[in-house]
C-alpha cells in the first residue's frame, strides 16, 4: 500500500542513574566511593534506505521509544549505553516538525541520516564528586530523559522526468511504452491512484528515472478529483512532461487541457511551470483534430515547448520521444557538473 505522509511521535531512551557505591575489601576498612556513571540513552534516528516506496510502516507504528542507558554500579562500573533505534524510511523523505511545520531534514539520497530524538546522558556515579574536603559522597546524579517530538513525514518521489496530464491522457501507457514498468491501466478516469515510477536504461553507463502522477482536474487546487496533493512528488523532477490526449474523443480540448495543467501547478508551485520541457500529444494512433495539433505546437512555441506526437499503443514517435528526454537529463548532469 501506498502511503506518502505520515505523523510519527519518537522518544529516545532516558540515560542511566549514576551509582552511589563504596569500595569494600579486606583489609581495606574504609574504602573510597566507586559508583559508577549510568550510560547514555539510546537515540532515534531515521535513515533513508534503498528499496523503500512508502512510509506505510511509520503510519502503521506511528510511535518510537528507543531504550534507557543502564544504571551505573559499585566497582567503577559504568552502565551500558543504550541501543540506538532506526527508523527506516524512503529516499526522498522530508521531516518536519508537526507542531511548528518547521523543515527539519530532507533525506533526498539512499544512507541520509536524521537524529530525530537525542538520548538522555547518564549520571554521574559519586566517584565523580569526590574531593579533597568530600572523600565519601554520599552524591549521585540521575540520567537525564531522553528527546521526544512529533514528526510530519513526507515523501516526495525521486524521479528525472515526470508526466502530468489529465485522467485518461495516457501516462500510464506512455511509462509502461518506454520502460519495463506495468502500472495498472484502464479506460476510466483516475485508474492511476498513486505515483508509478520506473527506469529507462540507456545502455551500460545511463539511466534516469520516470514518474507519472495520478490525473489533475480542474479544479483540483480546491479537493477536486484526486486534489493536488500527488504534486508533491513532482518538486524533485528536474524536467517536466505534459502528456495531452489530441484524439477526437478526448473529454477535454488539447489546449485546454495543457492550460488547466499548468493552472493548477501554479497554483500549487509556480516555480513547476519553468520545469516544463517536453509536451506529448498522445494517442495519435487514432482518429486526431489536426486543429488540436495546430493549437499545441503554437501553444509550445510560445512557451518554448518541446512537442512530440506519439503514440503509446503502437510505438509511434517514443524513439525520438527518449532521446530527447535522455539528451535534457544528460545536458542538466552536464551543466550540475560544471
Amino acid at each position: 500500500m501506498f502511503v506518502d505522509s505520515a505523523t510519527i511521535r519518537v522518544k529516545a531512551g532516558d540515560g542511566g542513574d549514576g551509582c552511589i557505591s563504596f569500595r569494600r575489601e579486606k583489609f581495606v576498612p574504609r574504602g573510597g566511593p566507586d559508583g559508577g556513571d549510568g550510560g547514555n540513552g539510546g537515540d532515534v534516528v531515521l535513515v533513508a534506505r534503498e528499496g523503500l516506496k512508502t512510509l506505510f510502516d511509520c503510519q502503521e507504528q506511528h510511535y518510537y521509544k528507543a531504550k534507557r542507558g543502564g544504571h551505573g554500579s559499585g566497582n567503577n562500573r559504568h552502565g551500558r549505553n543504550g541501543p540506538r533505534l532506526v527508523i527506516p524510511v524512503p529516499p526522498g523523505t522530508v521531516v518536519s516538525d508537526a507542531q511548528t511545520g518547521e523543515q527539519l531534514a530532507d533525506l533526498s539520497r539512499p544512507g541520509a541520516e536524521f537524529l530525530a530524538a537525542r538520548g538522555g546522558r547518564g549520571g554521574r556515579g559519586n566517584v565523580a564528586f569526590k574531593s579533597s574536603t568530600n572523600r565519601a559522597p554520599r552524591t549521585a546524579e540521575p540520567g537525564r530523559p531522553g528527546e521526544s517530538s512529533i514528526l510530519r513525514l513526507t515523501l516526495k518521489v525521486l524521479a528525472d522526468i515526470a508526466l502530468v496530464g489529465l485522467p485518461n491522457a495516457g501516462k500510464s501507457s506512455l511509462i509502461a511504452a518506454v520502460s519495463a514498468a506495468q502500472p495498472k491501466i484502464a479506460d476510466y478516469p483516475f485508474t492511476t491512484r498513486e505515483p508509478n515510477l520506473a527506469t529507462i536504461n540507456r545502455g551500460n553507463i545511463f539511466s534516469f528515472t520516470i514518474a507519472d502522477i495520478p490525473g489533475l482536474i480542474e479544479g483540483a487546487h480546491s479537493g477536486r478529483g484526486l486534489g493536488i496533493r500527488f504534486l508533491q512528488h513532482i518538486q524533485r523532477a528536474k524536467v517536466l512532461v505534459l502528456v495531452v490526449d489530441v484524439s477526437r474523443a478526448a473529454s477535454v480540448p488539447a489546449r485546454k487541457a495543457c492550460e488547466t495543467l499548468e493552472s493548477e501547478m501554479a497554483y500549487y508551485d509556480r516555480s513547476l511551470l519553468d520545469r516544463i520541457g517536453f509536451l506529448a500529444a498522445n494517442k495519435t494512433d487514432l482518429d486526431c483534430s489536426d486543429a488540436a495539433l495546430t493549437e499545441l505546437r503554437r501553444f509550445c512555441a510560445e512557451r518554448n515547448v518541446e512537442m512530440f506526437e506519439v503514440s503509446a499503443l503502437t510505438g509511434r514517435g517514443l524513439g525520438a520521444f527518449v532521446d530527447a528526454l535522455s539528451s535534457r537529463i544528460l545536458l542538466r548532469e552536464a551543466v550540475v557538473g560544471c
